[in-house]
């Protein structure tokens, strides 16, 4: 769906951001009408209250959004969109003074709030629309929003209408619209291009496995994506239990994340050569499933014995993460909802990360702050290797004890990315409660703070 901005026009009903310590100033310059009406109301200033004020015509004249206090803002994000979800139809014109960065974050949750997932069921579009603040970048917020948008639509589709096949769909259509160039490896070539794991999880499977391959750019440096695309995970043999399996369309969370944050760099023209490389498998039962035991040899030579079939994104990953490495770009960084460890070591809103250079640290967590995107970095603990080794073959592909799970995945992966920088995102990818410009369902995590932060990154 389209993230759109009002056209600025005079007849844009004023919006007032007060915070609560500021209410009683900005009502000492208001009329007694305006302060009889502002008390009645009980208006105070909270965070995610709204408020509107009729003329004498009856028509609105102005809207009041409660801004809170410092301490309620540092409990949340996107502060203006829980009182523009409330707001009745009109065109606003922002009236805040606020920094120019807390200006654009909340112009880009009003976008967010207007998010409705209609597929299936027709839903009310929010009535209120929000005039570009001055002094952002519309153009380029609404490209933000859009990439958010894309990530949510392709999470919440069911696996019944993103499968692999899908989900290469989407990213053509993605490629399209922005004049990149795309190849798919499918099925048993997956086997002839020597991408053995992604054939092997995805084979047991009516939709065949795929790689997709989307580049866009040619000047400036080399950055792959490479997003997980397992599009649902039964747990293959190890079967999951059917309350472990309600969540498991959001499997290509990662999928997803990659390819709204391609189109956050392609549609605003990052000078940079973009790869993304998304393996799309589902990981069914069948007569030819892969079993656990099994030892298979990747595309890099490093064998993997199969101790768990359900750790089977890690397979996946680790083929495109040894093409991506072929190539030697500037960056590679993996996306993937990958570990249940992530989750219960940071919970859902926050997105952890894995990362050895300083340089990335810095640049990725200040644009997190600045962007109401939050990550928290997590190690790429060396000593934890002999975790991942089970001596029968180089790799595990789930080593038992349940110990440091998330970091164990993480150092997996790594294994296959040795002539490249390297950052890997656990993240969870679903937003469990609604919450102001996040609704419940599929939601994109880092793919602003790295949209950011790309610059500094590859400036390296």
């Amino acid at each position: 769906m389209s993230a759109l901005f009002a056209d600025p026009s005079a007849a844009a009903i004023p919006l007032h951001l007060i915070a609560s310590d500021a209410l009683p100033e900005w009502l000492d310059g208001q009329s007694d009408t305006t302060r009889t009406w502002v008390a009645a109301q009980g208006f105070t200033g909270a965070l995610g209250q709204a408020l509107t004020l009729p003329g004498e015509d009856g028509a609105l004249r102005m809207a009041l959004a409660g801004y809170g206090t410092a301490s309620a803002r540092k409990r949340g994000r996107f502060h203006l969109a829980g009182a523009a979800a409330k707001l009745p139809k009109g065109d606003y014109e922002l009236h805040a003074d606020l920094p120019a960065a807390e200006r654009a974050v909340e112009a880009l949750g009003w976008l967010l709030a207007s998010y409705r997932f209609d597929r299936y069921a027709s839903q009310s579009p929010m009535a209120a629309r929000l005039v570009a603040p001055a002094g952002i970048d519309a153009d380029h917020i609404r490209a933000l929003a859009e990439g958010e948008m894309l990530t949510r639509d392709l999470i919440n589709t069911p696996a019944s209408d993103m499968g692999p096949p899908d989900l290469e769909a989407a990213a053509r259509k993605l490629a399209d619209q922005h004049g990149a160039r795309i190849s798919v490896i499918t099925g048993d070539d997956l086997l002839a291009q020597n991408l053995p794991l992604i054939h092997t999880v995805g084979r047991a499977a009516d939709r065949a496995p795929r790689l997709i391959d989307l580049t866009w750019g040619k000047t400036g440096k080399k950055l792959t994506l490479v997003g997980k695309g397992v599009c649902f995970d039964t747990g293959g043999l190890n079967l999951k239990p059917g309350a472990s399996m309600g969540l498991m369309k959001k499997d290509m969370g990662g999928a997803a994340a990659v390819l709204g944050l391609a189109h956050m760099i392609m549609a605003t023209g990052m000078d940079l050569q973009l790869r993304v490389l998304i393996p799309a498998v589902e990981n069914a039962v069948s007569g030819n499933a892969f079993r656990p035991q099994d030892i298979l040899t990747s595309r890099k030579g490093l064998t993997v014995e199969i101790n768990n079939t359900d750790a089977e994104g890690r397979l996946v990953l680790a083929d495109a993460l040894a093409l991506a490495d072929e190539d030697k770009p500037d960056q590679i960084i993996s996306i993937a909802t990958l570990t249940g460890a992530a989750r219960v070591a940071v919970g859902p809103d926050l997105a952890p990360y894995f990362s050895d250079d300083p340089d990335f640290v810095a640049a990725l967590e200040s644009a997190a702050a600045t962007h109401a995107d939050p990550v928290w970095r997590m190690p790429f603990h060396t000593p934890y290797e002999p975790l991942i080794e089970p001596g029968i073959a180089d790799l595990d592909n789930a080593p038992s004890g349940g110990f440091a799970g998330c970091i164990t995945a993480a150092l997996f992966l790594r294994r296959f990315v040795t002539d490249s920088p390297y950052a890997h995102f656990d993240i969870y990818g679903w937003q469990p409660s609604a919450a102001p410009a996040r609704a419940k369902g599929g939601v994109g995590q880092a793919t602003r703070a790295l949209h950011a932060s790309l610059g500094a990154i590859l400036s390296k």
